[in-house]
């Protein structure tokens, strides 16, 4: 992970007006800070976390209300899935994947509240992801992680659609 990366995702994540109680200044400012010192610590404490088998772990990092960055963890493939209220900002940390985006979702099911899951997307677009990208999923976009090999960690900042709000 190349810190100047994990510096731009955690500047990127203050910006979103991700606000909590992690390194508050004053009552008037909110501002949340989760360092790269913090996200590396918080990365090896859940790969060490992880049992046998596991294949994927999500962990909040900075949270505000609906607002939330969390790191996350894949080690195989999931689901295809859909956040029906939520876009998803994403910041690659370490590894590669392929990320699906569009097209439709196959048997789609509720999973959760607001998130669908299905067997496959249909039609959707692909792309090759590494250390250092960054995406923006819009909200009720079908989307799904390949995972080749080496784990794929990410910095994934959930972000309510204003219609939800």
């Amino acid at each position: 992970m190349l810190k100047s990366q994990t510096i731009r995702a955690v500047v990127l994540a203050a910006g979103l007006a991700m606000a909590g109680s992690v390194h508050a200044q004053d009552a008037a400012d909110r501002t949340s800070l989760a360092t790269a010192a913090d996200l590396k610590a918080q990365v090896a404490a859940m790969f060490a976390a992880m049992k046998p088998g596991q294949t994927f772990m999500w962990q909040p990092t900075l949270k505000d209300g609906p607002r939330i960055s969390a790191v996350e963890i894949w080690k195989a493939p999931g689901r295809p899935a859909v956040h029906v209220e939520q876009a998803e900002y994403i910041t690659v940390l370490q590894g590669s994947g392929t990320l699906v985006t569009g097209g439709h979702l196959k048997n789609p099911h509720q999973t959760g509240a607001g998130q669908l899951d299905g067997d496959e997307i249909e039609g959707g677009t692909t792309r090759q992801l590494v250390a250092g990208d960054v995406v923006l999923i819009p909200a009720g976009t079908p989307h799904w992680f390949g995972i080749p090999g080496e784990p794929l960690v990410l910095l994934g900042i959930k972000i309510p659609s204003p219609q939800s709000q």
